[in-house]
């Protein structure tokens, strides 16, 4: 006979759990499904995966640098004072140009009496030396045509740019008073020991042609050898030309000693100018 089961009759003849079985062997409770699941290794949960991250926007890209010269660029305005740049040669500029101005518009008998009153002469040294050292620098002799002229707005503008107006000053000074001295104490002894007459105590002397030379002797100090000796090779071979002229000796006297100061204070303006360089005051 053929073996038929259907679900529920099977389901009711199921022995159960711990019961007897036909054979005498006891039905062994098999665990719930829940219970074999619980001992299964859990899988990890899942993980958020991050989002991806957004594309960087390109900004402009920085401009590629210029390559650099192995040379600096010249720059023809710094030959020029500023009030900013050179407060002391703008102002000693600015008050030169308005003495020349007034020299020739005005009466020029006036005019002769104010450079005979700011001559360095002996006559005046005796009496004020300080007032004549510091009036006859305030001429230009040949008015703002004069080569000195120009020569002073280039030399003292390049000194001040390198070292400070104070101590270009100091230079421009040191020519002007050594150089005066230099060549009327001479004068003033000549007279007194008979030698020159008495109106030579009252020779005109005035300008700012000393502290010019002493400042080109200056400033070659500071320059490159390829620029400093044809500078003081001019400089020179002009200043010994007039003297061998003999127009005015004493004044051409005055220019080589000026020179030879300027040229001798090299020490001390390459001190100063380092020392300005270093301290960032230019």
């Amino acid at each position: 006979m053929e073996r038929t089961a259907t679900g529920p009759a099977a389901a009711a003849s199921a022995p159960l759990p711990g019961a007897p079985l036909p054979d005498g062997t006891a039905v062994v409770p098999v665990p719930a499904i829940a219970d074999l699941l619980d001992g299964m290794p859990r899988q990890r949960h899942a993980t958020t995966p991050a989002p991806a991250p957004e594309p960087a926007v390109a900004g402009p890209r920085p401009a590629a640098p210029l390559p650099s010269l192995p040379f600096p660029l010249p720059r023809p305005w710094r030959l020029l004072p500023t009030p900013t740049g050179t407060p002391f040669t703008f102002a000693y500029v600015a008050v030169l140009a308005a003495t020349s101005v007034f020299a020739a518009l005005a009466d020029p008998a006036l005019v002769h009496t104010l450079h005979q009153d700011s001559s360095t002469d002996v006559a005046h040294l005796v009496r004020t030396p300080g007032l004549v050292l510091l009036a006859s620098a305030l001429w230009i002799a040949g008015g703002v045509l004069s080569p000195y002229a120009l020569a002073f707005v280039l030399v003292l503008t390049a000194l001040e740019r390198r070292m400070g107006g104070a101590r270009a000053a100091c230079v421009f000074l040191a020519g002007h008073v050594l150089a005066t001295l230099a060549t009327e104490v001479p004068v003033g002894l000549a007279v007194l020991f008979g030698h020159l007459p008495a109106t030579s105590l009252h020779r005109l002397d005035y300008g700012i042609s000393f502290g010019v030379a002493a400042g080109i002797g200056s400033l070659a100090g500071l320059l490159r050898p390829w620029l400093r000796w044809p500078l003081l090779t001019l400089t020179a071979g002009t200043l010994l030309d007039d003297l061998i002229a003999f127009q005015d000796p004493m004044t051409n006297w005055g220019h080589l000693i000026a020179l030879t100061t300027g040229v001798a204070s090299w020490p001390f303006v390459r001190r100063w100018a380092q020392s300005a360089q270093a301290r960032g005051e230019l």
